[in-house]
């Protein structure tokens, strides 16, 4: 074992009153952080330049959190990868991220945009829905991750977010989706930084999901409000399902069969449009979210 160097008295006063501050420095921001003058955020800005808050344990940090307490915040944690012996300075990019998506909660003077989720039957016309209301300064329409390939006419960050395997199990890992699902090979999901901070500036959120990711973001977001697409008939949804001509007859065998699985599932939403014109659901979804 290595010899502990020998300090003078000056060096020994020097880094007693050096610890003396930095338990100082903690506790004043743990106790604003208790009493709701500091956020999570506004600590990691602190940490960058002030080497006693970026040593600070993130478990203490929490456990200051007012309403979270020991158990939970141990809790929140291990969800999270985090170990009960890293700092504030030490925390990665991913795991900041995560803890920012679980305590960042707009000031009480602004408005919280509505975050509104479209699922259906497959057919329906979700897509064609979302397409409008891109166009729209009422909604801001989320963009979802994926691990398949990217198509020639698809740009990343605007028709998805094209994530390799890794990125998408550590993005699980750390809780950053408000919804996933594996289908066709891939997997899919909803990053959740990007709704929360286009909901914190105001705007109206739309999800186009499946009813799957649907039932998890109302898990996670009880405010949500789920809309079911309903085609006019079911006549014409088989006829818009067997018109893809890249089906084959298995597919679209396949593919009717879910359909009367999903739209049994109908009743567990908020609301209920029929998609007899897009134009009409989108002012209908505009006036949801602004009632």
């Amino acid at each position: 074992m290595p010899i502990p160097p020998q300090l003078s008295p000056e060096q020994r006063a020097a880094a007693l009153a050096k610890s003396t501050r930095a338990r100082q420095v903690r506790a004043q921001v743990k106790a604003k952080v208790k009493n709701g003058d500091l956020d999570i955020a506004a600590v990691f800005s602190l940490a960058q330049s002030d080497e006693s808050i970026s040593k600070m344990r993130v478990i203490e940090l929490l456990e200051s959190i007012t309403g979270l307490g020991k158990v939970r915040a141990q809790a929140l944690m291990e969800r999270l990868t985090i170990s009960p012996t890293r700092r504030v300075g030490g925390l990665g990019a991913l795991q900041r991220s995560a803890l920012l998506a679980q305590f960042s909660i707009p000031s009480i003077d602004s408005r919280l945009g509505r975050l509104v989720v479209l699922s259906g039957p497959g057919g329906v016309g979700k897509s064609s829905v979302a397409r409008v209301l891109r166009t729209r300064d009422e909604f801001w329409v989320s963009v979802s991750a994926t691990t398949r390939q990217p198509r020639t006419n698809e740009v990343d960050g605007f028709d998805y977010y094209f994530y390799t395997d890794e990125e998408f199990d550590r993005a699980v890992k750390n809780d950053l989706f408000l919804e996933w699902a594996a289908f066709a090979g891939a997997r899919y999901g909803t990053p959740r930084t990007p709704v929360l901070e286009a909901r914190k500036q105001g705007k109206n959120v739309l999800l186009e999901i499946d009813i799957e990711g649907a039932k998890q973001v109302k898990a996670k977001e009880p405010e949500a409000l789920l809309v079911f697409l309903q085609p006019p008939s079911w006549e014409e949804l088989v006829a818009r399902l067997e018109g893809r001509g890249t089906d084959s007859a298995e597919r679209r065998s396949a593919r009717l069969e879910l359909a009367q699985e999903e739209l049994a599932q109908a009743h567990y939403f908020d609301e209920s449009l029929i998609n007899d014109q897009v134009e009409s659901v989108v002012e209908h979804l505009i006036s949801l979210a602004t009632s």
